[in-house]
């Protein structure tokens, strides 16, 4: 459980983050996303901010901050780029992965470095025949000695390229009834012989960051970095670790609606039709009570998943509620705010047709919203059993 932080801590801690973004970010975002051009020169800004250390624990260099301020931080970094908010994205998941999991030799090794950016983390778990079917990848880790000789392929992974570990989950019994019960996770840093960045993928959103292929051809990792030392644990150690990638996905999801329900706003204040300004026709004013309604909904199921997992309860089911919610919600806002637009949204000069591109990222992303429905309904059954 994370000790609730402070309203006027979570308020100075956003406040800060508004600034950056605002100082450091607007003035790019347009041209890198549209470009995509990787943000370098905003990586040393980060690490003085302390956004790669946000949830890790104090006492390993961290914030310690509780779920509730980190999904408001990734709102309010969505808000100004989402593509930014994945640098510490899936960052977060190891670090997580290993805070609760790990030994406490991996703990020391990894967290304060993490905690800092020296280390930037990611999550190698999708593969290409093997995307929302999570138990049936095809990496393998056999054990040779001291050591784990690692085989296979990993697809989609965000900071493929510029992160340098990893969550790599990968099969250490191939034979294991249910499949689950034989994935483990291990700890891949870079660079390991064997190892290289494949393809480099060209998305339609989401622009601007690092979203690779990884190959692994009998690449060798010390069994101290399998994560808890113990085999087989893997799976369920990802999962978790997914709870808080589903919340900071929701919570980017709520800052691309807000971004594109702003645009809507003002936009609608200052183009003007049959001699008054479009906010004044009640066609528009629907459109905005809509929207802004339903961004308010998404947000207060956001919040209430990370006060779920805050804590130290069973929060999946709340976890791929906020997530389903919130990523179809942007999904609808940035198509509305689009139409309020008209011609002048379809076009790249305004930022309103990246958060249409951007949008489609948080349906599939962190598990399909298929995925989430049948999660959902798995956990409604449970806890409803006649």
């Amino acid at each position: 459980m994370l000790a609730k932080t402070s309203e006027d801590v979570q308020n100075q801690i956003v406040n800060v983050v508004k600034d950056f973004i605002k100082k450091d970010v607007d003035p790019i975002a347009s041209t890198y996303e549209q470009e995509d051009i990787y943000p370098h020169e905003l990586i040393p800004t980060m690490k003085e901010l302390g956004l790669f250390g946000i949830t890790i624990p104090e006492e390993y260099g961290g914030m310690g901050l509780d779920f509730t301020t980190f999904a408001k931080i990734f709102e309010e970094i969505s808000k100004g780029w989402m593509s930014l908010s994945g640098i510490i994205g899936t960052h977060h998941i190891l670090s997580h992965v290993i805070s609760t999991y790990g030994t406490e030799e991996q703990k020391n090794r990894m967290l304060p470095k993490m905690a800092t950016g020296e280390i930037r983390g990611a999550l190698a778990l999708t593969e290409p025949e093997a995307g929302s079917d999570t138990q049936n990848i095809s990496t393998v880790a056999i054990k040779d000695g001291e050591e784990y000789v690692i085989n296979g392929r990993k697809m989609y992974i965000s900071n493929g390229e510029h992160g340098n570990a990893f969550a790599l989950m990968a099969k250490t019994d191939p034979d294991a009834s249910p499949k689950h019960r034989g994935i483990s996770c291990f700890i891949f840093e870079k660079p390991t012989e064997g190892f290289k960045v494949g393809q480099h993928l060209d998305k339609l959103g989401y622009r601007g960051i690092d979203t690779c292929e990884l190959i692994f051809d009998n690449c060798r990792v010390p069994a101290d970095n399998l994560i808890g030392g113990v085999e087989g644990k893997g799976f369920g150690q990802v999962m978790n670790g997914l709870e808080t990638g589903r919340i900071n996905v929701a919570a980017r999801a709520v800052g691309v609606a807000q971004a594109a329900l702003d645009a809507a706003i003002s936009y609608s204040q200052q183009r003007k039709t049959f001699g008054q300004p479009i906010s004044q026709h009640q066609a528009i004013q629907l459109k905005l009570a809509d929207m802004a309604t339903k961004v308010h909904a998404a947000r207060l199921m956001v919040y209430d998943a990370a006060a779920k997992k805050d804590s130290g309860l069973r929060n999946d089911m709340e976890a791929s509620m906020a997530k389903l919610f919130a990523s179809e919600i942007c999904g609808e806002v940035a198509m509305e705010a689009m139409r309020v637009h008209g011609g002048a949204g379809y076009i790249k000069d305004l930022p309103v047709e990246r958060y249409y591109r951007d949008a489609p990222l948080m349906i599939i992303g962190e598990g399909t919203n298929e995925i989430m429905k049948l999660l959902i309904a798995r956990r409604i059954l449970e806890r409803n059993q006649i």
